[in-house]
């Protein structure tokens, strides 16, 4: 059997998430350590008891790969190991970890530079994501590209077949949206986040990105890493350039899962806090077989069908 690993995005936090696995591995509490020891701050304490810190963009992102990488640990502990990793947005730093192409420390300092540089790039207010259903991509692109005479406004995330997110500057988003409507298209939700990820707008970011990543030691990747950005295996000399582009690109989830069914897998194990991505591999294709680790009972199920220790 071919497994793979995939790895939870901003947005699928909640308070407590990892709480029981914390309580009872210390394997998770060593993974929380080290993070703090990088963050000069208790991230235990943030993930379990500050809600209000933990839905914001600079500590989220630290905490959900803290969260992602304890939980990957686990399962190797166990012996179970992936034939290929890939993560949605932030999620692809937890698999390049899970890789071996980035060190754990190391990447908990790059995500958190990450997160605070999207903040600044993009203030509260300035724009808006909303997910567009069971409308043709094509279409799709064609009205993104006629609204950007008002301002930003593109696809950000490919996450199904019948799911494309748009986002941008806010008048340029709805007038995105009133040119769906006219041509027929039922289906468009506003979706709750703090800036308009995967844009232009996330240019400044970018940049101040690209120079933090100077500072980062990349290593050879163990495990095939698949890019959000091109859909296609990751080269170890292409990864700091991919992350550059990522912040600012598209996120084409569906095309790279169909990538690593292309590569024999058959089996998905989403790694991280909730279950927006094995919902999202449902309806990419509802053949495939798919377990989670966010917790006790998850990771329990996961070494059963996996055949590990438990």
């Amino acid at each position: 059997m071919t497994v793979a690993f995939i790895f939870a995005g901003q947005g699928a936090q909640y308070l407590g998430m990892g709480r029981d696995l914390y309580d009872q591995e210390s394997l998770v509490q060593e993974t929380f350590a080290k993070a703090s020891d990088v963050l000069r701050y208790d991230i235990a304490k943030l993930i379990f008891t500050e809600e209000e810190k933990l839905n914001q963009t600079q500590y989220t992102q630290p905490a959900i790969l803290t969260v992602s990488v304890a939980f990957w640990r686990l399962l190797n502990a166990r012996g179970l190991k992936a034939d290929v990793v890939a993560g949605l947005s932030l999620g692809e730093y937890s698999a390049l970890v899970a890789s071996g192409a980035l060190d754990f420390k190391e990447a908990v300092a790059l995500v958190n530079k990450r997160g605070k540089y999207m903040t600044e790039a993009t203030p509260v207010g300035i724009g808006k994501m909303v997910a567009v259903l069971n409308a043709n991509r094509a279409l799709i692109e064609e009205k993104c590209q006629e609204a950007s005479v008002k301002g930003v406004v593109s696809p950000t995330n490919y996450n199904t077949p019948k799911q494309v997110v748009i986002g941008g500057e806010v008048e340029a988003v709805d007038e995105a949206v009133s040119l769906l409507e006219q041509v027929g298209v039922k289906r468009i939700i506003p979706l709750n986040v703090s800036g308009p990820f995967h844009t232009a707008l996330l240019k400044p970011a970018a940049e101040k990105l690209a120079i933090a990543l100077k500072e980062v030691s990349v290593y050879d990747l163990k495990v095939p890493v698949i890019s959000n950005t091109t859909a296609q295996v990751m080269q170890r000399n292409k990864v700091k350039d991919l992350l550059t582009k990522q912040v600012m690109s598209a996120v084409h989830f569906d095309e790279s899962i169909e990538l690593m069914k292309a590569m024999g897998a058959t089996i998905f194990v989403e790694i991280g806090p909730g279950k927006v991505l094995s919902g999202f591999l449902r309806k990419i294709d509802k053949n495939l077989i798919i377990s989670r680790v966010e917790n006790c009972a998850t990771l329990a199920k996961t070494c059963e069908l996996l055949g590990g220790k438990a």
